[in-house]
């Protein structure tokens, strides 16, 4: 077993239909607004960045992200990742039934930062409980988001974004 190598899966349940998502997640600049572990990102061209994470652990991770696939009909953004992360992320976007969206994340990487490689076993567990908060918190500052956005009864937006 690659004790550097990670498969992550997580399900965001959203009150929001799947094209507002679509368009907060395909600005990925825009995630240090709303995803408070996100703490960078420089776009490079079109379909690319730079971005800076961290999370509660002591340590960043700098990847550089290009886009694979952009389709907003079939609700998928997908990216190849480069740099501390070597490996793919893909967001999936379905209605759930209820004018909201089912957001699933999946994430398959080798860690390449030489720290974590070193502590790849004894690590593991904190480094799976790390990327767990931040996704928790990401699904938290998404909603928030969407919410700020939607107009309340009366038609006036509160808090726009």
């Amino acid at each position: 077993m690659d004790w550097s190598r990670y498969r992550f899966r997580s399900v965001w349940d959203l009150a929001a239909p799947p094209d507002r998502v679509f368009a907060v997640l395909a600005a990925a600049d825009r995630y240090p607004d709303w995803w408070p572990q996100v703490r960078r990102v420089v776009p490079h061209g079109e379909d690319g960045g730079t971005a800076v994470f961290r999370s509660l652990l002591p340590y960043e991770l700098h990847v550089t992200a290009t886009g694979q696939r952009r389709d907003p009909a079939a609700g998928v953004l997908e990216a190849a990742l480069h740099g501390d992360l070597e490996g793919w992320v893909r967001w999936t976007l379905r209605p759930d039934g209820h004018g909201g969206t089912r957001a699933r994340y999946e994430q398959e990487v080798t860690v390449r930062k030489p720290l974590m490689r070193r502590l790849a076993v004894p690590g593991r567990p904190l480094f799976r409980l790390n990327h767990a908060l931040m996704m928790r918190s990401g699904r938290r500052g998404l909603q928030a988001l969407l919410a700020a956005r939607e107009p309340p009864p009366g038609g006036r937006p509160r808090n726009a974004v």
